[in-house]
């Protein structure tokens, strides 16, 4: 079996005296490789780039003393790392106490006694070693709970799309309205993070969750009968009051998936509040609940402005779209109304981008003559 040769621990010697530098590489380089400088201020510069296992420091030097060397490696997060023994003529406990305190982990005193060198260096490498292991390792699984934290998100967004676009294909306009109202969600709830009165609740894990769950705000139309939910027309008050009961079908969806499961995610809450109350009105006239102000969750109100605007701008097979222009004065007559005051102020400053989205993700002719067509079987199916 071929065997490789194991690879030397690196000791750095640092010392302005020739013959001490010469003693010490001779006691060492039978076990180590060992390389040596005769200047303080060539240190870090060496230790960064080679990254010595241990360093053997002497104090007394000219250009920069011992102590402001260790000091240094110290405070350069590349070196700090590097265990550094001080090896020194300085015999008094104030410079061995003050070069431990510079971040030495042993000091030595001359005359060098071999063995209790060699026996100190082999110590602090094995330690050193032990620690460079563990940090590897702890860096690695960190990397690996980053790369399955990663994927867990991932599989989240992709089970919500999923779900919402199950709900999307019983629904015969909407296009891509899930896309554009996800992006409408995102940009606004970035606007107001940076506003006092949003900052603390809108983190920037908080904004991923209310865009991921952004698509779910009508997954309760699963439950509408396709008579009432396939009807291209208006709704007759007695269909209005089955289709107003789609939030609490959504929430008792959801409610049951998060009871099924023993973590229980803030990415159900966050879900939850949008779905159940994205059609409440900031002056306390929508539903289901008659919420009025702040008492409407935050993701419901930012999810109420977007889905309207959506459904403002975009044409259906039994209408045309309305013109930025127009959704943004009817939005703008609803402030403090049906909309949350600064949520309307956001939307109305990032106006530019609301039409970039809705302009990328528009619904071509193709798109519309599949949800006309997708319609008229419906109901036919149905005997309508």
């Amino acid at each position: 079996m071929e065997s490789f040769p194991s690879v030397k621990p690196s000791i750095l010697i640092v010392d302005d005296a020739p013959a001490n530098l010469s003693l010490m590489a001779g006691l060492l380089m039978a076990h180590y490789t060992v390389k040596a400088l005769n200047a303080g201020s060539r240190v870090l510069a060496l230790a960064r780039q080679e990254a010595p296992d241990l360093i053997l420091l002497d104090v007394m030097m000219p250009d920069m003393d011992g102590y402001e060397v260790c000091r240094q490696l110290k405070a350069d997060p590349l070196t700090c790392q590097i265990p550094v023994i001080f090896v020194t003529s300085k015999t008094d406990a104030g410079s061995e106490q003050r070069g431990m305190a510079a971040g030495a982990v042993d000091y030595i005193m001359r005359p060098i006694t071999p063995a209790i060198l060699l026996s100190r260096v082999q110590a602090h490498v094995v330690n050193a070693g032990a620690a460079k292991t563990m940090r590897i390792d702890n860096q690695y699984l960190q990397l690996e709970v980053a790369q399955q934290t990663r994927q867990i998100a991932s599989l989240q967004e992709v089970t919500i799309l999923a779900l919402a676009s199950l709900a999307e294909t019983r629904d015969a306009d909407t296009g891509n309205h899930l896309k554009r109202t996800q992006q409408y969600v995102e940009l606004l709830c970035n606007y107001l993070s940076l506003q006092p009165r949003f900052e603390p609740y809108l983190s920037a894990e908080r904004i991923r969750l209310v865009a991921m769950c952004a698509p779910l705000h009508d997954i309760g139309k699963v439950g509408v009968p396709d008579r009432i939910l396939l009807n291209p027309g208006r709704y007759k008050p007695e269909e209005f009051e089955i289709m107003k009961t789609h939030p609490q079908l959504g929430l008792d969806a959801i409610a049951k998936a998060q009871a099924s499961v023993e973590n229980q995610d803030e990415l159900f809450e966050v879900a939850k509040e949008i779905v159940y109350s994205h059609h409440e009105k900031w002056d306390g006239s929508g539903y289901p609940q008659g919420l009025r102000g702040d008492a409407i969750p935050l993701p419901a109100r930012v999810m109420a402005l977007a889905d309207v605007y959506d459904a403002l701008i975009c044409r259906r097979v039994y209408k045309p779209g309305m013109s930025h222009e127009q959704a943004v004065q009817i939005i703008v007559e609803g402030r403090g109304k049906h909309f949350d005051p600064d949520v309307v102020d956001a939307f109305v400053a990032l106006g530019g981008e609301f039409q970039a989205i809705a302009t990328f993700f528009a619904d071509t002719d193709a798109d519309l003559q599949h949800k006309a067509s997708f319609s008229v079987s419906a109901f036919q199916s149905l005997g309508l």
